[in-house]
């Protein structure tokens, strides 16, 4: 059992932090997945960031969907688990479906767009496009993985 030790209080343990995150992988009719491109590094990845502490996990995962693209979301089912070990984001990624709005852009995207999972694996990075591919293989139990950023890892191995 790993224990880390509080500044403040060197005698007692406390727990690690992590932040928790939620992206919703919004599909439409014809297939295609609504991502965007992140303002703060330039990668394209499903529209999501950090759930707020007093927000309902589904309620977090609309709000973040509509900030970042204009779209309005059904959520339909947790489809993932994903953790990047690097920076301790533990992230919810759930199967949406579009119910409104219009595609735009925010200070968070530089791009909003609808693509097919083909361009999705050639833009995205693998810890990203995993996600988007999860969510469409349409298996009912949300997988579970790590990674470090970019790519996946084994957890047996960190």
């Amino acid at each position: 059992m790993l224990l880390y030790m509080s500044n403040s209080h060197p005698q007692k343990p406390s727990t690690p932090l992590h932040s928790v995150s939620v992206a919703g992988v919004v599909v439409r009719e014809d297939g295609r997945v609504l991502v965007i491109q992140r303002a703060d590094n330039g990668r394209w990845e499903p529209p999501g960031g950090v759930l707020e502490r007093t927000e309902a996990i589904e309620d977090g995962v609309r709000r973040e969907v509509y900030e970042e693209t204009g779209i309005k979301v059904h959520v339909e089912r947790l489809t993932g688990v994903y953790k990047n070990m690097t920076a301790g984001v533990v992230a919810l990624v759930f199967k949406c479906t579009p119910e409104g709005g219009h595609e735009r852009l925010s200070d968070e995207s530089t791009a909003v767009d609808w693509l097919t999972p083909d361009e999705v694996v050639a833009a995205m990075n693998e810890a990203y496009s995993v996600r988007i591919a999860d969510a469409l293989a349409g298996e009912m139990a949300p997988h579970v993985r790590t990674h470090d950023g970019r790519k996946l890892t084994d957890p047996a191995g960190i």
